[in-house]
């Protein structure tokens, strides 16, 4: 679904009245095709901006209110430019005022400002709907501040939003998705250098299918940086021994057989799920250049069982999910996405196949798991951009 300029429009004149100088700017959610929890690790990813985005309609004030709408929540949230600082009770906020506040930090002088905020990227599916909100908060500045800023410090300053505001240490991929998705590409990101690539990604008849297992666990957050400490782990008992080792870009299978693996199986484990990942990444841009698509879904198939195996980042609806479609002839490949624990499969998927396979897997699920199933089709789209400005 594409939202129209009308929408966000019609919101924030409902909200603040009709103002001149009113900008919107969309920013999507992202897919990774294959590459999960390497971008922490100086590794390479395979993202790509969707169809499914945050919409943010804003405009600058004369004093230093900030006044923010969150449409779909039926939310509402204010403070002011002396007074930013992260929000404890609720999360969305920390978003956008975690973005101004990054404006501040480089020495730009920021005034109040009335934000709408209407998103379909679905929360807590793994589609990295607070990078789209970050990305729109930054790009929107930038643009109406006049400050010249480029896509990639504005991918920068988006993340350290994440960082300082919402207290997720994320890795970089998720803004970088969602600022500098190509349409029909998706990106080879080497985390480390941030060098980065457009590879085409001409499916044909295949379509990327999400199932979301409408499921977020807990866990989540506090084992995500619980992983992050795992592989800094692993890579300190390595640079004790080997020099130039900064992370698991650096460290091979053999590194690990000698320096982690007697020390704690556990860690080897999780070090081992993403040394093993990158290499798993290479081979898959191969395959993307040869249109093999075959050897691509076999990889996101091993992607999955590494996560959910070794990782341990997966839950019993997301196994559930792949072990239903690992059989089907219609579908190419499929894994959990996103930092674990719930949100979405992703699965390569011939189209024709789509109806029934949902038809099938919908009762199924929900009989298993009470809860229902979602299914949504997305295609591959441009980065954040200007919807509309007055």
């Amino acid at each position: 679904m594409h939202r129209n300029k009308q929408e966000p429009a019609s919101l924030f004149a409902r909200r603040f009245g009709t103002n001149d100088h009113l900008l919107i700017v969309r920013s999507p959610g992202r897919v990774n095709i294959i590459g999960e929890h390497t971008d922490y690790n100086e590794g390479f990813v395979m993202p790509a901006a969707i169809d499914k985005a945050a919409y943010l309609a804003i405009s600058l004030r004369e004093d230093d209110e900030i006044h923010l709408v969150a449409n779909d929540l039926n939310e509402t949230f204010s403070t002011t430019v002396t007074d930013l600082r992260p929000v404890g009770d609720v999360n969305w906020p920390n978003y956008i005022i975690g973005s101004a506040a990054q404006f501040l930090k480089r020495g730009v002088r920021l005034p109040g400002f009335n934000a709408v905020l209407t998103s379909d990227v679905p929360i807590g599916a793994g589609l990295s709907s607070s990078a789209a909100v970050e990305c729109a908060t930054v790009f929107a500045l930038n643009e109406l501040l006049q400050t010249g800023l480029d896509r990639i410090t504005m991918v920068h300053m988006a993340q350290k939003a994440e960082h300082e505001f919402a207290g997720v240490m994320c890795g970089i991929m998720d803004q970088f998705a969602s600022m500098m998705g190509k349409k029909d590409h998706v990106i080879r990101l080497d985390c480390r250098s941030l060098e980065y690539e457009y590879k085409p990604f001409n499916l044909g008849d295949i379509k990327v299918l999400l199932l979301n297992t409408n499921v977020k666990h807990s866990l989540a957050s506090s084992e995500y940086n619980t992983r992050r400490r795992e592989c800094e782990t692993a890579v300190g008992w390595v640079r004790e021994h080997v020099q130039g080792v900064n992370s698991l870009r650096n460290v091979t299978t053999a590194m690990l057989d000698q320096y982690v693996l007697p020390k704690d199986p556990l860690v080897d484990r999780r070090a081992r799920f993403v040394v093993e990942e990158i290499e798993r990444l290479l081979a898959a841009c191969g395959d993307l250049t040869k249109g093999d698509f075959a050897a691509l879904g076999r990889k996101m198939f091993a992607t999955h069982d590494g996560l959910s195996k070794m990782y341990g980042v997966s839950c019993r609806e997301l196994d559930w999910l792949v072990d239903q479609v690992r059989d089907n002839e219609a579908v190419i490949g499929a894994r959990m996405m996103g930092g674990g624990f719930g949100g979405c499969t992703i699965n390569l998927i011939r189209e024709e196949a789509i109806g029934p396979l949902l038809e099938k897997l919908r009762p199924a699920y929900e009989a298993a798991m009470g809860l229902p199933l979602t299914g949504y089709i997305t295609t591959i789209e441009n980065g954040t951009d200007i919807l509309f400005q007055a």
